[in-house]
């Protein structure tokens, strides 16, 4: 009886951890795709947007947000610390999550070319 049992809870293991994984991989395509949609969305919005020149509305808050904290030390940082975290997942072969350390890492140490070419 035991044994029936047990045959019995093997089997819905397997049946449940086969379920979890297609609803991982199922979430885990759905948010490539929504990453890939706002970033499309994202592209085509910051052509209307012009860079603010000094004395127009909005300059400080952009002066602060791009020049001081993403092209300044914190951006710095923050891709830097992105690179070592990918290079350390990259280390224990969890390449999903290297590749997107790795790639924010570049984004943000790259910041300024890319502020100033959108």
């Amino acid at each position: 009886m035991f044994q029936y049992i047990k045959k019995i809870k093997t089997k819905l293991k397997t049946k449940l951890t086969k379920i979890k994984t297609t609803h991982i991989s199922l979430k885990l395509s759905l948010g490539i795709f929504a990453a890939g949609a706002m970033l499309l969305a994202a592209g085509t919005a910051s052509a209307f947007i012009a860079t603010p020149t000094a004395g127009t509305f909005a300059y400080d808050i952009y002066d602060v947000a791009v020049n001081q904290i993403l092209n300044g030390p914190i951006g710095f940082t923050g891709g830097a610390a992105a690179m070592v975290l990918g290079g350390m997942m990259a280390i224990q072969q969890k390449i999903a999550l290297a590749l997107p350390c790795l790639l924010g890492g570049a984004m943000l140490m790259t910041a300024d070319t890319m502020t100033s070419t959108l």
